[in-house]
């Protein structure tokens, strides 16, 4: 572990910027908070007042923006980092399901995960909709979707409200057919999750996952085989339930929020060298 940043209200999106780190927490009015990644210290906060519940959060280089995530609107919402200090930097545009995962492909273009109807939309950064994948009859409750540099996907899925569901990570086509997988029923150890929950991928195609009930980050090879816990339990205060992964400085972020009976308490952000 290198750092923490402190405990405050839980968290639901980490992203880095230009060596910032945007954190997206659930306040009365929600907020994105901007760390300096050296020191972890507040340089400053954007409030986002359209948001109704947020579910990620992903940073665009390319295009100078942070979008989120809008569960219950079924909306995509962008935060212009250029527009930021004008006093109108945020828009959004309706997916018409529910939005779950985001993901911003090597053609800066966003990846919306849609969890009820098992779909993958692709929207250019001002959302017109490029194309909408449909998953596989057994890829149920898709969470987070990433694009792999041979144009297929790797995407998480399975919900312990569904008995027999099936919690696994898979490599699926570009026809939205399953390629491979790893995982199955709900379970633990080294061959088995419960509620893989958000993805990172780094730039030699090895695949970080959250095991949300299991409260650790797994390390897959490209080909889906298991290798290793990279955070475990113990390294935890509460439950992981998002990822980022800084590939060139080889950091870790982990969204670690506390579930207190029926609802989302509190949130840190953890960072690991992997």
């Amino acid at each position: 572990m290198l750092h923490t940043l402190s405990d405050s209200n839980e968290v639901w999106g980490v992203t880095l910027l230009d060596n910032l780190l945007y954190v997206l927490r659930r306040k009365r009015s929600p907020q994105i908070c901007v760390y300096d990644t050296q020191s972890g210290r507040v340089q400053r906060r954007i409030r986002v007042s359209t948001l109704v519940a947020m579910a990620d959060m992903r940073a665009c280089t390319h295009n100078c923006c942070l979008y989120i995530s809008g569960y219950i609107d079924k909306s995509v919402h962008r935060v212009s980092l250029r527009d930021v200090d004008v006093g109108r930097p945020v828009t959004k545009w309706p997916v018409y399901d529910e939005a779950v995962g985001l993901s911003v492909t090597d053609t800066h273009s966003l990846l919306v995960t849609c969890d009820e109807v098992r779909t993958i939309k692709e929207f250019t950064t001002h959302g017109q909709l490029l194309r909408q994948i449909e998953l596989a009859q057994d890829v149920v409750s898709p969470w987070h979707t990433i694009q792999l540099s041979s144009g297929g996907f790797v995407v998480c899925h399975g919900s312990i409200a569904l008995p027999g569901d099936l919690h696994r990570v898979c490599l699926i086509g570009s026809d939205g057919q399953l390629v491979k997988s790893y995982g199955g029923l709900a379970g633990s150890g080294s061959q088995r999750m419960t509620s893989p929950f958000h993805l990172a991928v780094d730039r030699n195609g090895f695949v970080f996952v959250v095991d949300l009930n299991n409260r650790r980050v797994l390390l897959l090879s490209p080909e889906l085989t298991y290798i290793r816990e990279v955070v475990s339990s113990d390294q935890l205060k509460w439950d992981p339930v998002r990822l980022f992964l800084d590939d060139d400085g080889r950091r870790l972020c982990v969204a670690d929020n506390k579930w207190d009976g029926d609802r989302w308490a509190a949130g840190r952000v953890v960072v690991f060298s992997v």
